[in-house]
């Protein structure tokens, strides 16, 4: 299959930032910084001298991304969006970029000691001339959850906790990062905010910001997860050791904290190990809304799927199946989410099974992203989720295979496409919402019949995605389903027309087309 192409030179941040590991910790996700940048740009469509600019900006992000600096990437990133808002890039503002808070962990026992490092991830422009200090504080999040529309950590509300001052910070924090130990005993257990603001005696340089999840004895508490787990069924014990590899993870840098709900977690590992004690396995024909896990050999780590399942399921007679595939930056939980139309209902209305795979990683590309140059592990392992995902269902319900349906929206719609072309004898029928995919693998995808959402005023994944696409599949007669929203935006369409796709799904079986869609 050919790599997504996705037009304008500008959207050369959706693919060469794409398949950048996840940063350690306080770093925003490139792949939601890129992607706000090529919509910014998009919605300015900067002419004459501030084209320029961009153009010879965009020449050295390719090329400092061709040489692994990656701190240098974000410097440009940083400066192509504040020119974009209108404003000269400074050295000021140059200096502020490069800061970054990192922590020996993120998810916090506060019965110990935190230990931070003040860094800077490139070389700023700005002339230093006295010694440097640091204020440090701890805030309250403004807003719950994970990673907003730019990829940048949440807002933070009021001060909570003083944390203390620092002087005599390295006025090079990429040769000697400055360490801080830092007291968060007393500090209830939550999410917050850890913020340092770094002076030039009385001038503030910036303001560098991590989140952190507090717990009083935490590592006991995993301690005596890890212990339990071990006696359980090998079936459960990934249920029960995620949260704990999870932290382990996000600590070491491997993937961000995202929208993890410590305390969500523990109390399901909690209600786990209390049936499992009791000698009953709480997963064995459950319905309704829940979370499953599984070793993922290929990637070496325990993955998440969330699952619905019909109340009026039973294993006498097999039900149909749909996968879907979430958006960029999101996860294995938003396809459940209200602003998908209630897939759940729908669910329950039409006796399906949804599952939702995370697809390695919230910005994974369920295969259908490649950059020349660079190690294709990360998406080719994005895929090989979604497929380990659809095999642990079929193991633990008994599901028809002629009604496997394959469903996402925008990067999952993406993925809807790229899938497909690769196992097109599985999928009964597809659904992709605010996608794009690569015409010339519509031959490959075979007479799978389509239903297609797209809006017509999306300017993050542009419509023409979809029509050509579609104008693909009509060439070839493949029965396909075109929605095209007028004055819909990338967001609006998907839940407004769920409805639609499961009525187009229930219409379906493997080698059996519904009459009267054809080249709607």
């Amino acid at each position: 299959m050919k790599p997504v192409r996705f037009g304008p030179a500008a959207i050369f941040f959706f693919l060469a930032l794409s398949s950048i590991p996840a940063q350690p910790q306080s770093l925003p996700n490139l792949a939601l910084t890129r992607l706000n940048y090529t919509v910014t740009k998009r919605r300015v469509n900067p002419q004459g001298e501030l084209k320029a600019k961009l153009d010879a900006l965009e020449a050295d992000v390719a090329a400092a991304t061709q040489l692994g600096k990656m701190g240098e990437v974000r410097r440009l990133a940083a400066k192509g969006l504040t020119l974009l808002a209108g404003k000269e890039w400074t050295d000021a503002l140059d200096f502020n970029s490069s800061l970054v808070l990192r922590a020996d962990h993120i998810f916090v026992d506060s019965s110990k000691p935190l230990g931070l490092r003040l860094e800077q991830i490139y070389s700023p422009s700005l002339k230093l001339n006295h010694s440097l200090s640091a204020h440090v504080w701890l805030a309250k999040p403004a807003a719950a959850g994970g990673l907003n529309s730019i990829g940048l950590p949440p807002q933070a509300a009021e001060s909570t906790k003083e944390l203390g001052k620092f002087e005599d910070v390295s006025r090079d924090l990429r040769e000697s990062p400055f360490p801080m130990d830092v007291d968060l005993s007393g500090v209830a257990d939550g999410p917050y905010i850890v913020q340092v603001e770094l002076f030039e005696q009385t001038q503030s340089l910036g303001v560098a910001t991590m989140r952190v999840v507090v717990r009083k004895d935490l590592n006991a508490t995993l301690a005596q997860i890890e212990a339990a787990a071990a006696k359980l069924p090998e079936t459960m014990r990934p249920d029960a050791l995620y949260p704990v590899e999870y932290i382990h993870s996000v600590d070491r840098g491997r993937v961000e904290i995202g929208a993890f709900d410590l305390t969500k977690e523990l109390v399901s590992v909690d209600q786990l190990l209390v049936a499992a004690k009791a000698g009953k396995d709480p997963f064995a024909g459950r319905t309704g809304d829940f979370k499953r896990h599984y070793v993922f050999k290929a990637g070496g780590e325990i993955m998440p799927y969330h699952l619905y399942v019909p109340t009026q399921y039973d294993s006498s007679r097999a039900f149909p199946l749909v996968v879907a595939l979430h958006g960029l930056g999101a996860s294995e939980d938003s396809m459940f989410s209200p602003v998908y139309g209630g897939v759940a209902k729908l669910a329950e209305q039409h006796g399906f099974i949804v599952v939702a795979p995370l697809g390695y990683r919230v910005d994974g590309g369920y295969g259908a992203f490649r950059v020349p140059g660079q190690s294709s592990r990360r998406t080719d392992l994005s895929e090989q989720d979604v497929m380990e995902v659809l095999q642990q269902v079929k193991q633990q319900y008994k599901i028809d295979d002629s009604r496997i349906y394959l469903m996402g929206h925008s990067m999952g719609g993406i993925g809807t496409w790229a899938i497909a072309a690769k196992h097109p004898g599985l999928w009964a029928a597809l659904g992709p919402i605010s996608g794009v995919g690569d015409p010339t693998t519509v031959e490959k995808m075979g007479s799978v019949p389509e239903i297609v959402v797209h809006g017509d005023a999306d300017d993050v994944v542009p419509v023409t995605g979809s029509r050509a696409m579609v104008e693909a599949m009509k060439k070839l007669g493949t029965e396909v389903k075109y929605i095209e929203v007028p004055a819909g935006n990338h967001g609006s369409v998907a839940g407004p027309n769920m409805a639609a796709i499961f009525d187009f799904f229930d219409a379906h079986k493997k080698g059996q087309a519904a009459a009267g869609t054809h080249g709607n």
